[in-house]
């Protein structure tokens, strides 16, 4: 008999093994439906990249955020003659919004709405995005609801990495949120550097930042739940190009990017979901997803915890770790690389298709077990160099990928790991900012 999640998980497989392992996949998974039922969606973001001394070409990305759970100002909004038949608002270049923000163009567009870069004429020509969400009732409640975490993260904030809002008001029937003009995703950054991985040091300075930014947001009872590279940007992706290598030898040139600053900020906080508030069963894009979300077994903050391991695994790879859209392989791919899930887990999971005699049901000798085995391998045996740098990161990324909860490292545990020492001890010489080199091959 072929079970649907095996013909699913063969397509797929097809698919990932005619690339190399250096490529990205962001389809959505099967198990994705959850979330287009729930009014969520794979979230991308709004970013700018620039050169020297301009701006290049813009990148479609957008703030993409909506919540499940609607709440208050549950009002019908007839469409208006400035919308389209989707519900986005009809604009063009040099229109104004509020007689304030002049929209200059558009940044990405998303089920939720569009974004637009605009200039707003009231802060001396400051550039910023503006987040323009449909006139639909369910994306204005999921907005409105946003907005309220958003403004209690800007009256909570002390200069943790976290975007700001900067104003919201409604336009025609169209709830926009303005916030800050930041840069390139680290995903987009990988992207564009042919996934080429960061730096020790580099990963270094960037998860300080992130672990300190997700920490805020657990002191003050929310939870994420949805962190990966694409909600991680760039304050400012600028960078200064040199080309490097031999005049003579065409094939040994190579470009250098010089990031000028590598300050990172958290953003997409549509589906942040405070302690007390229902925890809907399924959370967290896939490669990002913690076990004990894929068991059912509950989840915590925690949740964020795992997410950030893969995210710092994925800045050293260059490439995603867990490369599946299916929950059994999924997990079949965390024992190959974390060793057996706990049996006190597997038996208490709702999700007993996943378990067979308190093991998971998984056949290493199949197909899928060869697929599994060939493209994943013990986490230790990732390291490129056994320097003391190299194993401390490894041991911060093993503790947060640690399949029990209540043995997982907690945020307030990981910015005191000593592998953030070296950077703590720069930082008390010297405040001055050495630039990032990073390096894009022809």
């Amino acid at each position: 008999m072929v079970y649907v999640d095996d013909f699913w998980s063969v397509l797929v497989r097809h698919y990932l093994e005619s690339y190399s392992l250096s490529k990205r996949l962001r389809e959505p998974s099967q198990d994705m439906g959850y979330y287009m039922e729930e009014e969520h969606s794979d979230l991308q973001h709004y970013s700018m990249s620039s050169g020297r001394s301009w701006r290049s070409s813009q990148r479609c990305h957008a703030f993409c955020n909506t919540r499940s759970e609607l709440r208050s100002h549950r009002r019908k909004h007839s469409q208006s003659d400035e919308d389209d038949d989707e519900g986005h608002l009809v604009y063009q270049s040099g229109d104004m919004l509020r007689a304030q923000y002049e929209i200059v163009c558009t940044l990405g567009e998303g089920a939720f709405g569009k974004v637009v870069e605009c200039v707003d004429h009231s802060s001396n020509g400051t550039r910023v995005a503006i987040k323009i969400i449909k006139n639909i009732e369910r994306f204005r409640d999921a907005a409105l609801s946003e907005v309220k975490i958003l403004e209690k993260l800007n009256s909570l904030n002390s200069g943790s990495a976290c975007v700001q809002m900067l104003d919201w008001f409604d336009h025609n029937s169209h709830i926009c949120i303005v916030f800050e003009l930041l840069g390139l995703s680290t995903y987009d950054f990988l992207k564009e550097n042919s996934f080429q991985p960061f730096s020790l040091d580099h990963i270094r300075h960037m998860a300080y930042q992130i672990i300190r930014a997700v920490h805020f947001l657990h002191k003050n009872k929310l939870t994420h739940t949805d962190l990966k590279p694409e909600n991680i940007l760039f304050v400012d992706s600028e960078y200064n190009m040199f080309t490097l290598g031999s005049v003579s030898v065409a094939s040994s040139k190579h470009d250098e990017r010089t990031l000028k600053n590598l300050d990172v900020k958290v953003v997409d906080f549509g589906n942040a979901t405070y302690d007390h508030e229902h925890h809907s069963s399924v959370v967290s894009t896939r490669h990002y997803r913690a076990p004990e979300v894929i068991l059912d077994l509950g989840w915590n903050q925690a949740c964020d915890v795992w997410s950030l391991g893969c995210i710092f695994i994925e800045f050293y790879l260059g490439s995603t770790l867990f490369q599946t859209h299916d929950s059994k392989e999924h997990l079949a791919m965390m024992e190959r690389v974390l060793g057996p899930i706990p049996t006190n887990l597997l038996q208490k999971t709702r999700k007993k298709r996943y378990v067979h005699r308190n093991r998971l049901d998984w056949n290493w000798h199949g197909s899928s077990g060869c697929y599994v085995r060939k493209h994943c391998k013990p986490l230790k045996h990732y390291m490129v160099s056994n320097s003391p740098d190299h194993e401390l990161l490894f041991n911060l990324i093993q503790r947060m990928l640690e399949y029990d909860v209540t043995q997982r490292i907690t945020l307030n545990e990981a910015i005191s790991h000593p592998f953030f020492n070296k950077l703590k001890k720069v930082k008390r010489r010297s405040s001055v900012r050495r630039p990032a080199y990073v390096r894009i091959q022809d």
